[in-house]
């Protein structure tokens, strides 16, 4: 805690330090030369919040000339009272002092600096400190560098080098009955003395101090009770509040340790980390050499296949050659022959003799001639060129771009609970890849809290996913798993989110056709043409109990509203029910009929009118949906048979009429009694 005992001034252990009204603390001959002429010090503006319930020397506040004029209202009241304090300055401010920690500045009156408290507490801990390390101790009276103490004398409670003991403390003398000591045994019998005395307040000298003000945060007196500034303060004992204090103290500071536990077992963790971390180099080198060791291996055997791959053909490409070579040799004997025979045939005298073999030489020699082409050929049989082309070039590429691969799987993800949010029955999650873990993509998975089997929702890269059309009122229970080409992760820990008791929702713009009017937030809806238009509201519902309702704003008596359900691409353009998308009740201010596919039927008694209000159920457990007018059942069940995979709260009107939402209702509850035939008394028994 060395940091903590010393001076921000000096940077020295603390020497008779002072505490400043930002609870900052300098030793005092630091404060004393900090301290500056006040700069044109103006009183406060009479109608100051801060000030006006105290007298002017109690007017504190914290002003930091640094910070351009701004102030900070937060008031240090363990000052209050003080008139010694001035704060912001008023009229009498002759000295001011900047904090060197906060730079917020505190005014003075001539005795400056002086009038701040001392610190006991920080001067006992940096003595008993100095005693544990064994410090040296200075002379108090050296004018330079002050020299280590040698004695104290235990009545002028002042420690003294042998030069400064001489000049200023001589054995003779009023001075030769006092005890000097050593200043260790100095230090002890100070603050013993300092332990045994008792304080006494500052405005009562006379009078020690035995209660504490809750207001001001200071000690004060009995006097300070019934005339002074504390009169109708709260107060308590002293003691009281000095145990209260230290305890809660004691559990801020086991609250603290048990961090500081965490931080040093992660150090040492770290450190554990630090140490392994050059054998697993040096085993990942190793595993570097053999791995390219391997790869120069095999590719020196591809070498040496390749080239004995080359010597075959070139042994192949000689032999054909050679074979080409000995025909033609053969062919070209052959030819020669029969022309040195025919030129010593032509040498023949006799006509006779010649003519018996002269018409046989002349069809050899032409038979010879006109097949020479096909026997002899001018062109070689293969080429002197190897006509082959090593492809090394994706090889090299390869080498190039090789690089390292996740070796592990990853570690399990870490869902993030302030960021997982529910909004109807859609829940949003979030979560962070686990530290230095390579992931492909994450899975996602969701199970009712009273089931055991999860179900994958999601499977992706993102770190966020959107979870619709859950149940309402349902609590479900997530986790998540991280995927890389090694392998899958453990799961999360597991986060519970309750999805909302009721459906909120709103009618949406973007589903609305060009001529409806919304308002009030999308919740009002009316027309600006006589013909029908649709608007779905922005929420899909595919399971459980729902019941909302629409109060009639204005209404005229040729207009027919409907009311109901469709999917999300119901045409726009027409009344409501009027294509196979839709599924509405449409009513005028006599009766209302149920319309679906252009089929309607069911016509019940009983209409609309202004202030009237309509409410819509639909129970997709039961596949069913149903209409009220003024809490009322308007006929038997409208719809059975929804089966459609989501349905989105739907209404069609014109100008003649403009309707209010109202969600997030719970459903009717009727008595069980039966229409018996069949108009508006139905019961329908919903859930709690």
């Amino acid at each position: 805690m060395e940091e903590e005992l010393k001076c921000p001034a000096c940077k020295h252990l603390y020497k008779n330090p002072v505490l400043l009204p930002c609870y900052h603390s300098l030793c005092l001959n630091c404060a004393l030369h900090r301290e500056q002429p006040a700069q044109s010090p103006q009183p406060p503006p009479d109608d100051s919040d801060n000030t006006a319930d105290y007298p002017d020397g109690d007017k504190l506040s914290l002003v930091s000339e640094t910070d351009s004029g701004v102030v900070c209202n937060s008031r240090p009241s363990s000052y209050i009272g003080n008139p010694n304090i001035l704060f912001p300055p008023i009229q009498n401010s002759s000295l001011s002092l900047s904090c060197p920690m906060c730079q917020k500045v505190v005014y003075f009156d001539e005795h400056g600096a002086n009038n701040l408290p001392k610190n006991k507490t920080l001067q006992n801990i940096v003595d008993k400190y100095g005693e544990s390390k064994e410090l040296p101790i200075y002379c108090q009276l050296c004018e330079d560098e002050p020299k280590e103490a040698t004695v104290m004398c235990e009545q002028c409670e002042v420690f003294y080098c042998d030069d400064c003991r001489e000049k200023c403390h001589p054995p003779r003398g009023p001075l030769a009955a006092h005890s000097l000591v050593n200043p260790q045994q100095g230090k002890a019998t100070l603050r013993s003395r300092s332990k045994e005395k008792k304080a006494h307040c500052g405005d009562h000298s006379a009078e020690p101090l035995g209660t504490y003000c809750m207001s001001c945060k200071i000690a004060v007196c009995g006097l300070c009770l019934t005339d002074g500034k504390h009169a109708n303060h709260d107060v308590q004992a002293l003691t009281g509040m000095c145990k209260a204090q230290k305890t809660e103290l004691s559990q801020n500071l086991q609250a603290l340790s048990e961090k500081a536990k965490g931080a040093t077992e992660f150090i040492q963790k770290l450190k554990g980390i630090v140490d392994k971390v050059p054998d697993n180099c040096a085993q990942f080198e190793s595993k570097i050499s053999a791995d390219c060791d391997l790869i120069i291996e095999v590719i020196h055997r591809r070498k040496l296949k390749l080239l004995e791959f080359v010597y075959q053909e070139r042994d192949s490409k000689i032999k054909i050659l050679r074979e080409q070579i000995s025909h033609c040799a053969s062919k070209l004997q052959q030819t020669t022959g029969l022309l040195q025979f025919c030129i010593e045939a032509l040498k023949e005298t006799d006509a006779t003799a010649f003519l018996q073999v002269g018409s046989s030489l002349v069809d050899r020699v032409s038979q010879v001639d006109m097949t020479w082409h096909k026997e002899m050929t001018y062109t070689p049989r293969v080429s002197e060129e190897i006509e082959l082309n090593l492809d090394h070039f994706s090889v090299l590429q390869s080498i190039e771009e090789m690089t390292f691969a996740q070796l592990k799987a990853p570690g399990p993800p870490v869902l993030i609970p302030e960021e997982c949010t529910t909004e109807n029955n859609t829940i949003t999650v979030a979560w962070q890849p686990h530290l230095c873990s390579f992931v492909e993509f994450y899975q996602l998975e969701i199970a009712e809290a009273d089931k055991i089997e999860f179900k994958e929702v999601y499977s992706g890269p993102d770190t966020i996913c959107r979870i619709e059309n859950l149940l309402f009122k349902t609590r479900y229970n997530i986790r998540v798993k991280a995927v890389n080409n090694i392998g899958s992760s453990g799961f999360s820990d597991v986060v519970s989110i309750r999805t909302d008791e009721v459906a909120w929702f709103s009618l949406d713009p973007l589903t609305a056709h060009s001529d409806i009017i919304l308002s009030n937030e999308n919740q009002t809806v009316t027309c600006d043409t006589y013909e029908h238009r649709v608007v779905l509201g922005n929420l899909g519902l595919s399971q459980g109990l729902h019941y909302w309702e629409f109060t009639i704003d204005k209404y005229n008596t040729n207009a027919d509203p409907g009311f109901g359900v469709a999917t999300f691409d119901v045409a726009k353009d027409i009344m409501l029910g009027k294509d196979d998308k839709g599924w509405s009740m449409y009513i005028d201010h006599q009766r209302s009929w149920f319309l679906h596919s252009d089929h309607h039927h069911k016509r019940t008694e009983g209409g609309i009118d202004t202030g009237s209000v309509v409410g819509v159920l639909l129970n997709l457990d039961e596949h069913q949906l149903s209409f009220f007018v003024n809490d009322e059942r308007q006929g038997l069940v409208a719809f059975t048979g929804l089966h459609q995979e989501v349905f989105y709260p739907a209404v069609s009107v014109n100008r003649n009429v403009q309707v209010t939402l109202h969600t997030g209702l719970d459903p009717p509850v009727e008595n069980s009694e039966n229409n018996s035939e069949g108009e508006g008394k139905d019961i329908l028994l919903s859930e709690d």
